[in-house]
């Protein structure tokens, strides 16, 4: 096999681990966090990953010690990505159903659009990027509005997790946007590390505080989705992106941020039985559209020269 038919395999074999893995992961989340508390979850899934990340650089030869301050910058990025952004979705799975819950995390991009406008010299949306934000909303009131019907029946569950998976993907853009204007001159696969011990340190600790180790069950099922997460999501799955970013162009990357959605809801009705209505499957068509077109917009008005800081290269992955 030539260099060149191999290079040609290992592009779409990468997209299917980005796809499938990390839409996976919504799955997986929803299987352990009826058995450990989130931040148990979270805690040792990125102590496990972070170290592991760190040792597979070390071992490419790959520099992994930072000075001080660039470590601070990072565990900040990884408290706000990861600590707020991820755990933020693993306590809403508690309420809601994993398929629901990736596509309420779906909007991210539709916040970091919003926010960068904000900013002094930030990005501008074109027609097609303020079409997609005015679909967004309106995809997003459409997967809101069963819930909202529920909590009027004296059920709120839905809404609880749905604000809380809301919140953490504000989160994830406020780290996003940070890490990009922060343009720290590290690895993104280092950076991801630290970043993720960071995360894991701080929500073992916070684990503790509030006594979540206690109400911990370790079954094979616990067990499995950790280590699922671990492997395909946090290791295979990102290696596989950054790898992408590397040989296909930033635009075709993208499409992660609608894909993954669709695998999260199809993913969690084989196997956990979850169901939508039929407002609910319009809201994911048009959030799948509107984060189409916002990145579509986005990315034809960014400079093409520049590499995508490490936050932008990670979605709330699950």
């Amino acid at each position: 096999m030539t260099r060149r038919s191999a290079a040609s395999l290992a592009i779409p074999i990468a997209f299917g681990c980005v796809y499938f893995f990390w839409g996976s992961t919504y799955t997986a989340i929803k299987v352990g966090v009826q058995y450990l508390h989130p931040l148990v979850l979270g805690g040792v899934r990125f102590l496990i990953a972070g170290t592991l990340m760190l040792a597979f650089c070390r071992l490419r030869g790959i520099h992994i010690w930072l000075p001080w301050r660039q470590l601070g910058w990072l565990a900040v990025v990884g408290l706000l990505l990861l600590g707020g952004g991820n755990i933020g979705l693993v306590f809403s799975e508690r309420y809601i159903a994993s398929g629901l819950a990736a596509l309420l995390v779906a909007v991210m991009p539709l916040y970091v659009a919003i926010l960068s406008m904000l900013l002094p010299r930030g990005e501008r949306l074109q027609a097609r990027g303020w079409l997609g934000l005015a679909l967004g909303l309106v995809g997003l009131i459409a997967l809101l509005a069963p819930g909202l019907h529920q909590q009027g029946q004296g059920q709120n569950g839905q809404v609880l997790g749905s604000v809380i998976v809301l919140s953490a993907a504000f989160l994830w853009a406020v780290g996003s946007i940070l890490s990009r204007e922060l343009k720290l001159p590290v690895n993104p696969m280092v950076a991801a590390g630290w970043q993720m011990l960071a995360a894991g340190t701080a929500s073992s600790v916070a684990a503790f505080v509030v006594s979540g180790w206690h109400q911990a069950h370790w079954t094979r099922s616990a067990a499995g989705a950790v280590g699922y997460l671990v492997t395909f999501g946090s290791l295979v799955g990102y290696t596989a992106f950054v790898w992408l970013l590397d040989h296909v162009p930033v635009p075709k990357v993208a499409t992660y941020a609608y894909v993954n959605p669709v695998v999260a809801v199809i993913l969690g009705g084989i196997f956990l039985g979850e169901r939508m209505v039929s407002t609910e499957y319009a809201g994911m068509i048009a959030i799948v559209i509107a984060v189409a077109l916002v990145t579509s917009s986005r990315i034809r008005v960014e400079d093409q020269s520049r590499k995508p800081a490490v936050a932008e290269r990670q979605p709330v992955k699950a």
